[in-house]
This record gives C-alpha cells, sequence and structure tokens, in this order.
C-alpha cells in the first residue's frame, strides 16, 4: 500500500484505501486527500440508487461525551479511486461518506474526522474515549435529529482493516465513526491504527 505524504504537522484523516482483497485505511498531510476508500462498486452503487439518500443528507454530527460538534460536508471519492477528506487545515470539520447510506437508513452510515491537524486536535481527537451506551447525534437536512448508541468501539491495525464488518450490509440504520489511532509512526509520519466506532438507531 502506498504511503500518505505528511505535511504541516502530525495529521490524520480517517480514510480507507482499496488494496486488492481488503479496505484498508491511511492518514493524509496538510493538503493532501488522502488515497482512500470507498466500498466496494456494488454497495456505493447500491446506496446512491436509493430515493431517500437523493433527498436528505446529514448536515450536523455531536457526540455529547467527548464534546465533538461539527456540520457535516459531503465527500465522496477521487478519480483515483481515493476517498475525499475535509481538508486538513480545518480539522474540526467533519464528512459524510455520500455515497454510501444516509444516516437513518438502513445500513452503516459513514462519519470521518481527523484526530488532529494543522497543529491542533482534531474533531475526533477523543473518538477513542467512546464506550458501549454512549449517544451520538445525527442531524439531517429535513431538520429530524437523530440518536444513535455506541455498541463498541475498535482499535484495528490499517493493514487489518475490517472491510466487512464496516461496510457489510445491515438491516437497521446504524453509524460507523472513523479516525486514525495509536502509536505514530515518525518514519512513515502515519498513525499505525484505525479507531472505529459502531453504534445503532436508538
Amino acid at each position: 500500500m502506498s504511503r500518505l505524504g505528511w505535511r504541516g504537522g502530525r495529521v490524520l484523516a480517517a480514510t480507507l484505501l482499496v488494496s486488492s482483497a481488503a479496505l484498508l485505511a491511511g492518514c493524509g498531510g496538510a493538503g493532501t486527500t488522502a488515497p482512500a476508500a470507498a466500498p466496494p462498486a456494488s454497495s456505493a452503487a447500491a446506496a446512491s440508487d436509493a430515493p431517500a439518500s437523493a433527498k436528505v443528507r446529514p448536515v450536523q454530527v455531536r457526540i455529547p461525551r467527548i464534546d465533538a460538534q461539527s456540520s457535516l460536508i459531503a465527500v465522496a471519492v477521487n478519480p483515483d479511486g481515493s476517498m475525499q477528506v475535509p481538508s486538513v487545515d480545518k480539522p474540526m470539520q467533519a464528512a459524510w461518506y455520500r455515497l454510501g447510506p444516509v444516516p437513518g437508513d438502513p445500513g452503516p452510515a459513514i462519519i470521518l474526522g481527523h484526530v488532529d491537524g494543522n497543529h491542533q486536535p482534531g474533531i475526533f481527537y477523543r473518538l477513542h474515549e467512546l464506550k458501549p451506551g454512549d449517544e451520538v447525534f445525527v442531524t439531517n437536512s429535513d431538520g429530524k435529529q437523530l440518536r444513535f448508541v455506541v455498541d463498541h468501539r475498535d482499535q484495528v491495525p490499517k493493514e487489518q482493516f475490517p472491510n466487512d464488518a464496516v461496510y457489510g450490509n445491515t438491516p437497521d440504520p446504524q453509524l460507523r465513526l472513523i479516525t486514525c489511532g495509536g502509536a505514530f509512526d515518525g518514519a512513515v509520519h502515519s498513525y499505525k491504527d484505525n479507531i472505529i466506532v459502531y453504534a445503532k438507531l436508538a
């Protein structure tokens, strides 16, 4: 897998990198978007074809337990297959992967954010602190606020990113919050792990 560049400080974007058999997560540097990764094409196509997804989109995420709140920008993928990420110059900005489900629709909606950037903490700096039972609120563009409850949290090496668990279809509305974490590898300017929080609609 390719290494991502790093400029302007220790920076991390929650991103996923497609590699022949699995999706891996990577981190981007200032002014870059990390090569990243989208779920399998069939899953993205199914989500983008859903009528409800075309009308409603998430506009805000709020996580009281870690005092995190952000508007949500919609991201997709770049021509090279990498997932678009918020600018590292705005590390407090979170993003919704718009080729996946809308929060509240069946399936795993994906929200990602930086752990840090531009020499300051990012929106998901404290994501690793979430525990089962913690609440995540997502407000959609129709004004509806959805309450998700954390089921569990994983910290996994990027080379072992759990593609099926994160992107696999679910019959009920679920949420995935993703960022980087673990030890920082100064040699490659990247964190070694991903923090993934799994939540279900209350």
